[in-house]
């Protein structure tokens, strides 16, 4: 068998409930008036399994694929090059969907498609250091040409500051414990192995509590990931900026895999699909209609089958909206053109 990093993308990754995103999202991206082609932004680009997907089935469509990841944008590159100017890639972090929005295409796009968390690229990739199944140097940066690294976390973060990155990001428990320990072991020498840092969360959790739940530094791992490359601030950041990019009738479908993500999804799309009149107002203004209608009952699982076939689909939560009118807050092209010039 090739060598994870010879093997072409669509060997290498199984796209997540790709059906049914196609068919959330497929309604909104017809052409528009004067034969426009609708256009998609995939603002988690990857291997470019789901974006291909959407090329395949959708005649005309334009997508814009961001990714932070150079390594992932140059395999996408390449699984996609067949479709020529339909497909337009882009380095950037998601949070600037609305910049590359104005940039790109100057009008609301029809589509928006997110995939959040870590890729089956950097998890296989081990020397990325996402992975604690495999020693590697504690990296765990998307971008790897910028950014401090995780084991620069490990060693310079106060203890009090590696706690709240382990409560807050990986919802650990024991996250005081680790770091003490972390703080402990960095005294004698630096962390700057995967399996250097499995160890020590080993050491810091009680044994009962080893007992269950897999791997116990999983939790750790997600919360450096987090830290690293400032994920949830950026899908703080994103949320807004990608519906706001939406045309009206557009829609919006939305990937996550772990609850602090999720919940932030939630929230983002229950306040579009809420009436806002304040308290004291008995007549519901117009500004205050909903401008999302929700398209998913709550959050959506893989089914069971999906499961068994690609178990990377098992924490998997997809909600899902669609644009029902335009809000006076919604910044036009141009004024993001401005607004980035």
């Amino acid at each position: 068998m090739a060598a994870a990093a010879d093997r072409p993308a669509a060997d290498r990754h199984v796209p997540v409930l790709l059906d049914r995103c196609v068919e959330l999202l497929a309604p909104a991206l017809v052409p528009q008036p004067g034969d426009v082609p609708a256009v998609l932004v995939d603002a988690t680009l990857g291997m470019g399994g789901h974006t291909e997907a959407f090329l395949e089935r959708v005649p005309g469509l334009v997508v814009v694929g961001l990714d932070r990841d150079t390594q992932a944008l140059a395999l996408a590159g390449e699984r996609l090059a067949r479709f020529g100017d339909r497909f337009v890639p882009v380095h950037t972090v998601y949070d600037r969907i609305d910049e590359v929005v104005a940039d790109r295409v100057g009008r609301p796009v029809q589509g928006v498609l997110m995939d959040l968390g870590v890729s089956s690229l950097q998890l296989d990739e081990v020397d990325r250091g996402f992975s604690y199944a495999h020693d590697a140097p504690l990296d765990m940066r998307m971008d790897a040409s910028t950014g401090v690294t995780a084991a620069e976390v490990l060693n310079t973060y106060p203890e009090a500051e590696i706690t709240r990155v382990l409560r807050d990001y990986g919802e650990e428990k024991w996250a005081a414990r680790i770091a003490q320990r972390v703080v402990r072991r960095r005294e004698q020498e630096p962390l700057r192995r995967t399996a250097e840092l499995v160890d020590v969360v080993r050491a810091a959790i009680p044994a009962a509590a080893r007992a269950t739940g897999g791997n116990p530094a999983k939790r750790t791992f997600q919360a450096l990931r987090i830290e690293v490359n400032g994920e949830l601030a950026a899908l703080e950041r994103a949320l807004p900026a990608a519906v706001g990019s939406l045309a009206v009738g557009g829609r919006i479908a939305v990937m996550a895999y772990q609850s602090l993500e999720d919940r932030m999804v939630k929230r983002a799309l229950a306040a579009g699909a809420t009436v806002s009149t304040p308290a004291g107002i008995p007549v519901v203004r117009e500004e205050d209609q909903p401008y999302l209608r929700l398209l998913t009952r709550g959050a959506e699982r893989a089914p069971e089958p999906e499961q068994e076939r690609n178990p990377r689909s098992t924490p998997v939560r997809l909600r899902a909206a669609e644009r029902l009118r335009a809000t006076p807050d919604q910044p036009t092209p141009e004024h993001r053109r401005r607004r980035t010039a």
